[in-house]
């Protein structure tokens, strides 16, 4: 495959943006206003390998229209997320194809409820959205302390509608933003996809989700059951720059349809809802029986005394891979009690094998910048 060029004024956004992220406002404008290559989104996945995504014109264009017809409006955005990750260079990209000002919290601080709600009081237009977050949401509406900021809640009543991205939501989180008249979408998606392109367990117009089986790539009948997890359509990037392996590996042409094979697992319903069971590499083996530590996640992260968790595999010397688990619990939680209600409830569901051998109760799981489990933190408490 050949090697993409990118245009001299691509915006490429390599890592954090210094001082006011709104001022990549004009060189966006003058990338977008030509066809071809636009922007350059640096990603690192799981294996620590960079890799340089190209964002062409027409797939941001695409992905910015898509979310406008699902949000049922176009509006001002108030920009929440590090602008260097593609959740954040959207909210610009949407802005300027709406015709607004977006208004910006400051990157260098830490989010909090306060600030946040100062930010959404300089929101001019009645119709104003936002990314977010799991983590961002939780702080708001369920502080670890103390009762919530009002005002902060205020301003998520405000906003016509709230992105949620990054990672997966626990039911508890989404349960409190229904409870506070919040319109919540739970968005997936990556960098390669121009971010969220599935909301809500529903693709995004001219988006389509394949699930593979046996081989079976986009343009064969697909078949039930989970799977590795296919997206395609006008939303999909150019390819890897200076890495026409990688693109190749994870970029196909099916049928006039543009594809990115993902690293994550899921399974369609019959009437076309996505749901996302973890990353392939998620499956571990522990004395040799497989456990999905995404799905032993979520059966973690029912628990109503739960506010985060993560399962991951941790070296074991006698099993080759422990089931290890990081959970936060509830203010004033009894984790021996807790921790005894979550194995049997694992176990009861998949099995003794899956019930984590390791815990660790952090006051918060660590974090990237994109809002994703900082995951080889996660490791290194459970080692």
């Amino acid at each position: 495959m050949a090697e993409l060029i990118v245009p001299d004024d691509a915006v490429v956004l390599d890592g954090p943006v210094a001082d006011d992220p709104l001022r990549l406002l004009s060189p966006l404008t003058r990338a977008l206003g030509r066809a071809g290559p636009a922007v350059v989104v640096r990603t690192s996945g799981s294996t620590g390998r960079a890799k340089r995504t190209v964002l062409t014109r027409d797939a941001l264009a695409a992905s910015s229209m898509a979310t406008a017809v699902r949000t049922g409006a176009v509006g001002q955005w108030l920009l929440a997320l590090p602008v260097h990750y593609v959740a954040g260079l959207q909210v610009l990209v949407r802005s300027l194809y709406a015709g607004t000002d977006p208004v910006a919290l400051d990157p260098a601080a830490r989010f909090t409820p306060e600030a946040f709600a100062a930010a959404a009081e300089r929101l001019e237009d009645p119709v104003r959205f936002t990314s977010l977050v799991p983590t961002q949401l939780q702080r708001i509406l369920e502080p670890e302390s103390g009762p919530r900021n009002g005002d902060a809640v205020s301003a998520l009543k405000s906003l016509s509608a709230i992105l949620l991205g990054g990672s997966a939501a626990s039911p508890r989180l989404l349960a409190a933003a229904r409870e506070a008249d919040l319109r919540v979408i739970s968005t997936y998606g990556m960098s390669e996809t121009c971010g969220g392109c599935v909301y809500d367990g529903v693709a995004l117009d001219g988006v389509s989700v394949h699930v593979e089986q046996d081989g079976g790539r986009p343009g064969t009948p697909p078949a039930p059951g989970p799977g590795r997890i296919w997206l395609g359509g006008a939303v999909v990037a150019a390819g890897y720059a200076g890495d026409p392996e990688q693109t190749a590996r994870h970029f196909h042409e099916a049928a006039g349809t543009r594809w990115y094979r993902t690293d994550d697992l899921g399974e369609l319903s019959p009437g076309g809802v996505l749901s996302v069971h973890g990353r392939v590499d998620d499956v571990l083996n522990t004395g040799g029986v497989k456990v999905s530590a995404g799905r032993v996640t979520a059966v973690l992260d029912r628990h109503p005394a739960v506010r985060q968790a993560l399962v991951l595999g941790v070296p074991d010397p006698e099993w080759g891979q422990a089931v290890g688990a990081a959970v936060v619990a509830a203010a004033g939680t009894d984790r021996a009690r807790l921790r005894a209600e979550l194995a049997e409830a694992v176990r009861a569901e998949h099995g003794s094998a899956a019930v984590p051998r390791r815990w660790a109760w952090p006051q918060e799981l660590p974090m990237l910048p994109t809002g994703k489990p900082d995951r080889a933190a996660v490791a290194r408490l459970l080692g």
